[in-house]
């Protein structure tokens, strides 16, 4: 059985993607292209007179499906969180909110989505984060 390969020692070096929001908060994964060219280059590099395990083998298999899968479910949950924020930003538009502590208060004019939230521009110019706490009520003329 062969012990893999690192991909240091053979002068490579993956690709890490990370997001970045608005609070500064990163994460740091590993790609599926990333995840492919580890794997290739293990199979490039084994031996040849003891070739990889089969069952060593099928099992990276297993998880490069898996990386792929969940590269996929993260691509539609990210899609789905979009139309959800874009619905609830459409929802807010000439109603009435009024902030947790009530120091802010008016009617919605527009609304300005960002990757973490939404912020509503009210009719006299303040702004306020659409959040937990925030009052949100139809307006007198509805």
């Amino acid at each position: 059985m062969v012990t893999p390969v690192s991909a240091a020692a053979n002068g490579y070096t993956p690709t890490v993607s990370g997001t970045e929001s608005s609070s500064d908060t990163k994460s740091t994964t590993l790609n599926y292209e990333s995840f492919l060219k580890l794997f290739v280059e293990q199979l490039k590099n084994q031996d040849p007179t003891e070739p990889m395990d089969a069952t060593a083998q099928m099992a990276q298999l297993a998880t490069f499906s898996q990386v792929e899968q969940t590269v996929k479910t993260n691509s539609n949950l990210e899609s789905l969180l979009q139309r959800t924020s874009l619905q609830e930003a459409d929802s807010v538009i000439g109603r009435t909110v009024t902030s947790e502590d009530g120091k802010i208060s008016g009617v919605v004019k527009e609304v300005t989505l960002y990757t973490d939230g939404i912020v509503a521009t009210l009719e006299s110019g303040e702004k306020l984060v659409i959040g937990p706490g925030v009052k949100v009520k139809q307006t007198a003329d509805e």
